[in-house]
């Protein structure tokens, strides 16, 4: 469905693009996820043909953005940072106008009432749009993005600014969107991505770090590794955990239990090294409080991209 292949954006000596490339199947939710600065909306932009690039191509559908403009602009819905609403329009008027500046050929009544059902936002038609929350105008940003029956959206930072009720409205208008859309969307908050992308694309100072689904960014990152609490001494405990077969790694981690202690172990074999750790520990004077699987959040996973600090196994 889209084709990024080698994006190069330069601003003199400045690359803030270096070599991006990735791909969008259809009705795949695609996040890009990054810190501010990390290229996303410059990615965006490229690819809604708002921007050109230094080098590298964009396909939507087949067609190539700069080649052929007007059909690979058919396939888009775009939703920029700030939606660029008229305030002083109503909701009506402003799909209205937004219908004739994109030459919709589809029957206005039926198609503008379809667009805002989609984006519930038919309670508020009549209504001034500087009257409505920020929640609403994203809605609104989103419906005209939907006009068109476009086969792609783009939406760059659809929650931004929203406080936690419309930020959940939003991500469902998200997951409900895909059944008939293939939508990519840019986010900081990691939380974001995570509850709505079938897969991320980790940006970080115009490189892809990582291109996957959280899922197998977690094993990847993670590896095999399992937490073990005992009420016993730390440093018997430890050798003991280290002389099982299979056991690569032993780490001490928190423990908020009096008298245990707590570690991480990197096995080769996670089914097999639980059974050989129960045995030795059923064997040994020692109480095993707890043996699980250690799980990376995407916060863990980014921080690990980024090489940054401070993310927290859960």
């Amino acid at each position: 469905m889209i084709e990024i292949n080698e994006l190069v954006k330069k601003y003199g000596s400045k690359t803030v693009l270096d070599h991006v490339s990735f791909e969008v199947n259809e009705g795949e939710i695609l996040g890009l996820l990054g810190p501010n600065g990390a290229g996303k909306s410059t990615t965006m932009n490229i690819m809604t043909g708002n921007l050109s690039s230094t080098e590298g191509t964009v396909r939507i559908n087949g067609h190539e953005i700069l080649e052929e403009p007007l059909q690979a602009k058919k396939e888009l819905g775009y939703l920029p940072e700030n939606p660029p609403l008229y305030m002083d329009m109503t909701v009506k008027e402003y799909l209205k106008f937004a219908y004739r500046l994109k030459k919709c050929r589809l029957p206005y009544k039926e198609h503008i009432q379809a667009v805002c059902k989609a984006a519930y936002i038919s309670d508020v038609y009549d209504r001034v749009i500087k009257n409505l929350s920020k929640g609403y105008r994203q809605r609104i940003g989103i419906a005209q993005a939907l006009i068109g029956e476009p086969k792609v959206l783009i939406l760059d930072e659809p929650t931004s600014g929203l406080d936690p009720a419309q930020m959940i409205e939003i991500r469902n208008l998200i997951t409900r969107l895909r059944k008939k859309h293939t939508v990519i969307f840019s986010s900081h908050i990691l939380s974001e991505v995570q509850a709505v992308c079938d897969r991320v694309v980790v940006m970080n100072q115009g490189r892809i770090l990582a291109n996957d689904t959280p899922e197998n960014l977690e094993e990847k990152l993670a590896g095999r590794q399992l937490r073990v609490c005992v009420a016993g001494p730390e440093k018997d405990v430890r050798q003991a955990l280290k002389e099982i077969p299979g056991v690569l790694e032993v780490s001490r981690t928190n423990c908020q239990e009096p008298g245990s202690c707590a570690f991480e172990l990197k096995v080769e074999d996670e089914a097999a090294a639980r059974k050989l750790i129960a045995a030795r520990m059923k064997q040994s004077p020692w109480l095993m409080t707890e043996m699980a699987g250690v799980h990376l959040s995407l916060e863990d996973i980014f921080l690990k991209l980024t090489g940054k600090k401070g993310g927290k196994k859960r």
